[in-house]
């Protein structure tokens, strides 16, 4: 493991981090003052947190967790922080951190971590996703050693392919990127992500 991915991620990074219950009150109470996370209030982003903040409150709602995940996240003995880096804007946060949360309480011995991603962003860029800022971006620390176990993010593979195509493609809008995201998401039910994170939680207990 190389040095700086020991030193970003300390005890008072944790410290300093915040429960999912925190980052959604932090979130409702900046909307109650037509602002978002990051400290960038402009009307599109704090339009786009009141959508997030939908999908998040369907989201807690809705998800069940697979039967093979929940044995997999009960087998988890060791204590684990799990670092997300995240932002209220972000569309993809808010279809995937609600389902992390999840499974992280499914566990007493994991503790969700959440960080503002433009507020630490030494170690945003130390978990890079093809060279950008992509959130949500997950990190498994052992909460004894604090060694990192591995990451997960920034979206589930399919969705990731999805942007990657879309970089390729020239003057396609934005927008159209985001319902073809979002329209994905709701087909999928969290499936793939849960799939995905059943595979990591193999990887980082052995």
């Amino acid at each position: 493991m190389e040095d700086t991915k020991e030193k970003v991620i300390t005890e008072d990074v944790i410290e300093d981090s915040m429960s999912y219950e925190e980052y959604r009150e932090l979130i409702n109470n900046l909307l109650d003052e037509d602002k978002t996370t990051g400290g960038k209030d402009s009307e599109d982003l704090v339009n786009y947190t009141r959508m997030n903040v939908q999908r998040m409150r369907r989201l807690d709602k809705t998800i069940e967790l697979d039967r093979k995940l929940r044995k997999k996240l009960d087998e988890v003995e060791r204590s684990w922080y799990w670092v997300v880096l995240t932002e209220g804007w972000c569309g993809d946060a808010a279809q995937n951190v609600p389902a992390v949360a999840k499974m992280a309480e499914a566990n007493p011995k994991i503790e969700l971590c959440l960080l503002l991603r433009d507020e630490h962003l030494e170690i945003m860029d130390e978990y890079l996703t093809d060279g950008g800022r992509s959130i949500p971006k997950l990190i498994c620390i052992d909460a004894q050693t604090m060694e990192e176990l591995g990451t997960w993010g920034p979206r589930p593979e399919p969705a990731q392919q999805m942007v990657r195509e879309y970089k390729q493609t020239e003057d396609r809008p934005y927008k159209e990127l985001a319902r073809d995201l979002h329209k994905w998401y709701a087909e999928d039910k969290t499936e793939t992500l849960q799939e995905e994170m059943l595979d990591k939680l193999d990887q980082w207990m052995n």
